[in-house]
């Protein structure tokens, strides 16, 4: 499986070509509105996760009017990504709240409103944004329910849009998640399917505790189905795909890289197990070392840098309880360890199916 065949080819060239038309979409969508999003279906439908998360909002603001939204150009515009298009118009100013861009204080601010009682939902506009309400999520929001013995909820739900593969500039395209799930007190999650965003959405907004929920955003377009109830709990990873000879761990929008290289994998005569994550903190280590020991090789992949990253936590964690069991070392594959780069170049920075190819390679061959 060390040599590229035609196969792999024509793959390489229809994955390159569908992410151009989803990029295309992307910035389309961006620049005009979105039509107003409705409530969960009684029975399941196939919807962009850009509207399904639409939908959450809409479904847990009409359930509890202690929800509120606030972020910057969320109102009338419905957000860069109009995830809140029409919510200003049904639930008013009060509750979808447009913020000065002050991320520092768009943060501080939801913290005196979760201690007041309300559930406050914040809008990041791109990842890169984050760092300003930095010390506000890590020194307050994540440590406040300690600080006080568990008397004190925090409620409070940070929406950032995070990833690459929109050709974006700088501190528009950034994996920040690392940061978020080393800090203790915090909840991070990351779905990578419209079902998980609305549903995940969902049960993060009903959480007492502070969730970081990182929104794939290069999957804003990508249509899937929504069913009419969860299928699983919030911090579950799931098995995206089965799979026998090695197994391919990841979330967000690298899953579906994962999914692409196990396809390949497949035609080649090697059966990939594909895991989502889907909860970066707590991690569901169950089904992640349960995996491990039936295949016996790991390969985990994001598009963060791998220094220090959640897969590095993964790969250690695995060779721990999976030792006896594991035939290769656990591989890791990655962004580079470098600042995000230009848009020009984010398609050799970011991990493809090429690359998860070649570790599954190397993992066959020892």
């Amino acid at each position: 499986m060390t040599d590229t065949t035609p196969q792999t080819d024509a793959a390489q060239t229809d994955a390159a070509q569908t992410d151009a038309a989803q990029t295309a979409a992307q910035a389309d969508a961006a620049r005009r509105p979105a039509p107003a999003g409705a409530a969960a279906p009684a029975a399941s439908a196939t919807m962009p996760m850009a509207r399904a998360l639409n939908a959450a909002l809409r479904e847990a603001m009409r359930a509890d009017d202690k929800v509120l939204l606030m972020g910057e150009d969320i109102g009338p515009l419905g957000g860069v990504f109009r995830i809140t298009d029409g919510l200003h118009a049904e639930f008013g100013e009060t509750r979808v709240l447009d913020t000065p861009l002050a991320e520092s204080g768009i943060i501080g601010t939801a913290i005196g409103l979760a201690m007041r009682g309300y559930r406050p939902v914040v809008e990041i506009q791109f990842d890169g944004f984050v760092y300003p309400g930095f010390d506000q999520i890590v020194s307050q929001l994540a440590k406040m329910t300690a600080r006080h013995r568990g008397a004190l909820a925090m409620p409070v739900v940070i929406r950032i849009p995070y990833g690459g593969h929109i050709g974006a500039v700088e501190h528009h395209q950034e994996s920040p998640e690392a940061y978020f799930a080393h800090t203790a007190g915090l909840r991070v999650v990351s779905p990578s399917t419209a079902n998980d965003a609305h549903w995940m959405l969902r049960q993060a907004i009903e959480s007492d505790d502070p969730v970081i929920f990182l929104e794939p955003k290069s999957k804003y377009w990508s249509k899937g189905e929504v069913l009419p109830a969860p299928a699983t709990e919030l911090h579950r990873s799931v098995v995206a795909r089965p799979g026998s000879d090695v197994t391919l761990i990841g979330h967000g929008a690298m899953v579906h890289v994962l999914l692409q290289a196990a396809q390949i994998a497949e035609a080649e005569g090697t059966s990939c197990e594909v895991l989502d994550l889907r909860s970066l903190s707590p991690i569901d280590w169950e089904p992640l070392v349960a995996s491990a020991r039936r295949t016996g090789r790991v390969v985990v992949a994001q598009e963060a840098p791998g220094h220090v990253s959640v897969g590095s936590e993964i790969a250690a964690t695995i060779a721990e309880r999976a030792f006896y069991s594991l035939e290769a070392p656990v591989l890791r594959v990655s962004g580079f360890d470098t600042p995000f780069p230009p848009a020009q170049l984010e398609d050799i920075y970011l991990p493809d199916a090429d690359r998860v190819l070649d570790a599954v390679d190397r993992a066959l061959a020892y």
